[in-house]
């Protein structure tokens, strides 16, 4: 996957990424420690991760029926993460749900090195440093120690834009149908090397053959499962009806309002400043003039992640792969010395550790 040999900036953004993880663990297994829990557990055996490991121990076909008649498919989960912890409890002495956390801490170091190239190719090595490290933070940075699929997600997506960004765009096409046989967020990656290219030949007249090519293969993972599910289902619209069951279904933000206005005043103006924040994040990229595929893709997973009506507390989960938001601070904490930037590292990391272990020691899924 890397288009590059790591160097000296690679190194330090992987091993602080590595660290803030790390950070993350201990702070988890003393808190489980604490409180009696099974920390591991946590991490491998609950909510979606017990989705993928039956889906890679006994394939599709599992339904949940919920006390009030609905209807919970495993169909609604990508096939590629449940297909690597197959194949890696095969060949290795682990079981599915182990193997579920291998491909995941592998994917993450694989993500936080993706990252860190998008970001040095845009504001330079020091600022693609902190912007690993940055997404190592972010608030609900634990899922990434998590059997999910956000940094197996991330890695395509970072290192496609990459791709992208160095012409590279059937190596880039390839990895974005990987990341679309992953997470159904894939909808904007495609959507970013797709209108790339379409500006692209609106300024050109033209497109190289392998620009083409790359944009034809890049939604094939994401269109392969949704015509899986719709040929099981026996309609076109399968996938999308199973999601609806969940939940998931788009409504432009409706449920997203109604969840606002229905809180208590405290908690619905601290979700309305988080949220314009999110949108200043979203300026500050936009000013920040980011390059054009890594800027749709970025808005699109926000979009994604807004306009739908799942659960509210998954959101900030859903758009931890839109790192592209995490460059502006990146870029303005690289103006300072290392000496004080390594505490302001140091105190987020300690912050989003904490705020892990709360939510993970908890009742519900994050």
């Amino acid at each position: 996957m890397p288009l590059t040999r790591p160097d000296r900036p690679t190194l330090v953004a992987l091993g602080g990424y590595a660290l803030t993880r790390l950070v993350g663990l201990l702070v988890l297994a003393v808190a489980a420690g604490a409180t009696g829990e099974d920390g591991l557990h946590r991490l491998n055996g609950r909510w979606d991760s017990v989705w993928y490991v039956r889906i890679a121990e006994h394939g599709y076909g599992y339904e949940a029926i919920l006390p009030n008649g609905d209807v919970h498919s495993d169909l609604a989960f990508f096939p590629l993460l449940p297909l690597l912890e197959r194949g890696l409890s095969a060949v290795l002495p682990v079981d599915a749900a182990t193997a579920g956390l291998l491909v995941s801490w592998t994917a993450g170091l694989a993500a936080a090195w993706g990252i860190h190239r998008c970001g040095a190719r845009v504001a330079g090595p020091r600022a693609g440093v902190l912007l690993a490290v940055f997404w190592g933070v972010y608030p609900t940075a634990f899922v990434q120690s998590m059997a999910y699929t956000e940094t197996l997600f991330t890695a395509f997506a970072a290192w496609s834009l990459y791709a992208v960004l160095r012409g590279r765009w059937i190596l880039a096409g390839a990895l974005c149908a990987a990341a679309g046989l992953t997470r159904p967020t894939a909808v904007a990656l495609i959507a970013a090397l797709g209108i790339t290219a379409l500006v692209a030949f609106v300024g050109e007249r033209r497109l190289p053959p392998r620009t083409v090519a790359g944009v034809l293969v890049a939604p094939l993972g994401w269109l392969g499962h949704v015509a899986y599910v719709g040929v099981r289902e026996g309609t076109p619209t399968g996938y999308f009806d199973v999601q609806a069951a969940w939940g998931n279904s788009i409504d432009g933000g409706v449920a997203l309002a109604l969840f606002i206005v229905r809180l208590p005043w405290p908690a619905a103006l601290g979700l309305g400043a988080a949220l314009a924040l999110l949108g200043w994040l979203v300026v500050l990229c936009v000013r920040q003039r980011q390059p054009l595929p890594l800027l749709v893709y970025t808005v699109g997973v926000v979009l994604v992640s807004l306009v739908g009506a799942a659960y509210f507390g998954s959101r900030p989960r859903l758009m931890m792969p839109a790192f592209g938001l995490l460059l502006p601070p990146a870029a303005a904490l690289a103006r300072v010395r290392t000496r004080t930037a390594v505490p302001v590292l140091a105190g987020l990391a300690l912050a989003s550790a904490g705020y892990g272990a709360l939510t993970l020691l908890g009742p519900g899924p994050p």
